[in-house]
């Protein structure tokens, strides 16, 4: 099985690994494209067991993750989600910005999350007993969450937390660089430009660019794509829709690229 690769920035690996042997579950925070769920498949490939992930949105239920009876060939069975699938595999359960899903969704992991470390399946009448292997790992954006959406201190409160931001920009560089396949240069012009465009959230920006939208970017530069066309539909199109800020950007690359 191949590594994924993931360039840590401080004790993160060792936390994870610490949090998976002793069967705690593990929070990650940070903003969009920082490498959160990358460090998900890296762990799990470096901890040798499965990983199954759940892109989590507003209309995920619990009964989603447990599982349903469904009706197939005139037969009524149960076919488990992705969580139960997880418990009886042993395996990562990776909930993706788990702060968009309903509220049951977080109540159903609250089992799971405490010394009981169960699944009740109540439809089956069945109560499942999480082996060594499965770990609960959610994520979520802090900064684009409405009042709303917030994560609960009680939920909160039973993760071990992990917080991710942008690497500084030699790792960011390196990082770019790597995935895709991009000169040391263009990576480190990439990431200047990165970084300013996150300077702008305080002007009116929503977002700055992601170390996965400047390996967007740089990819488009290695498949043969001119510079100012990679930036300006990744940069520019991505980042906005608004003519005025979209604007600003655009100076901002002729301000670095000339």
């Amino acid at each position: 099985m191949s590594e994924i690769y993931y360039r840590a920035q401080a004790d993160e690996v060792a936390i994870f690994e610490a949090a998976a042997r002793l069967h705690l579950p593990v929070l990650l925070k940070g903003p969009t494209g920082c490498g959160k769920s990358r460090f998900v498949r890296h762990m799990a490939r470096r901890l040798e067991r499965p990983l199954i992930t759940v892109a989590c949105q507003e209309d995920l239920a619990a009964a989603d993750l447990t599982g349903r009876f469904v009706l197939e060939g005139g037969e009524t069975v149960w076919r488990d989600g992705p969580l139960t699938a997880a418990v009886r595999q042993g395996a990562i359960c990776y909930l993706d910005e788990v702060v968009e899903a309903r509220a049951d969704v977080l109540t159903i992991l609250h089992p799971l999350t405490d010394d009981r470390r169960v699944l009740p399946l109540d439809r089956l009448g069945e109560t499942l007993q999480a082996p060594d292997g499965f770990q609960v790992v959610i994520s979520y954006n802090p900064g684009y969450q409405s009042v709303t959406r917030e994560l609960k201190e009680s939920t909160r409160q039973r993760f071990v937390s992990l917080s991710f931001d942008y690497p500084n920009e030699e790792i960011e560089a390196e990082i770019v660089a790597h995935e895709s396949g991009c000169e040391a240069e263009l990576a480190a012009t990439l990431v200047r430009i990165g970084r300013a465009t996150r300077s702008l959230k305080s002007h009116g920006l929503k977002e700055g660019a992601s170390t996965r939208l400047l390996i967007y970017a740089a990819s488009l530069v290695t498949g043969g794509l001119p510079l100012k066309a990679a930036c300006e539909s990744t940069l520019v199109g991505s980042l906005t829709d608004d003519p005025e800020m979209a604007k600003a950007l655009r100076e901002l690359l002729r301000s670095v690229l000339g």
